[in-house]
């Protein structure tokens, strides 16, 4: 999308494309609101800033965003073995049952062959937590993918950093 038509595009088209990177419509709403940003820094600070503002319900909002996304259970499409793959299906399950939403983490810089072994480790290590603490982990977790979406969207072919 480019940075500047992000700046310029009509308030719902703005929200929406945000939508697509949180699925929490206060923070795509908030974030469409401080418009124009100046840069992409100041768009990504913006977009931390109110990822860390988000209430319980938003969370929950933007969770339940992410178990509709048109895409298998993470890390099922990462090269692996058959038994290891049941293995993470039974994971996202218990994980699911424990927590009542679906598993998030941020995977931006794994390799792909990395990345089964990378889920199920941390699938079974935040099994252990208490919900509190899994909420605040699943928060940071959405906070970094949201921003990860959010380059990809503002990202131009002549660079991210060009400013508006």
């Amino acid at each position: 999308m480019g940075l500047r038509r992000f700046n310029e595009a009509d308030h719902g088209a703005a929200e929406e494309a945000l939508l697509a990177c949180c699925g929490s419509r206060r923070w795509a709403l908030r974030l469409a609101a401080h418009r124009p940003y100046p840069d992409v820094e100041s768009l990504l600070a913006a977009a931390s800033e109110a990822s860390y503002d988000l209430r319980p319900a938003d969370l929950a909002e933007a969770l339940a965003d992410e178990s509709w996304m048109p895409q298998p259970l993470l890390g099922m499409r990462a090269p692996g073995s058959q038994a290891a793959h049941t293995a993470l299906r039974a994971a996202h399950a218990a994980y699911e049952a424990r927590f009542g939403h679906v598993f998030v983490v941020c995977l931006e810089s794994c390799p792909p062959e990395e990345m089964l072994d990378t889920v199920l480790t941390s699938i079974r290590a935040r099994l252990a937590h208490d919900p509190d603490e899994e909420r605040l982990i699943a928060s940071e977790e959405l906070r970094r993918i949201a921003i990860s979406r959010l380059v990809h969207l503002v990202a131009t072919h002549s660079g991210a950093g060009a400013r508006a």
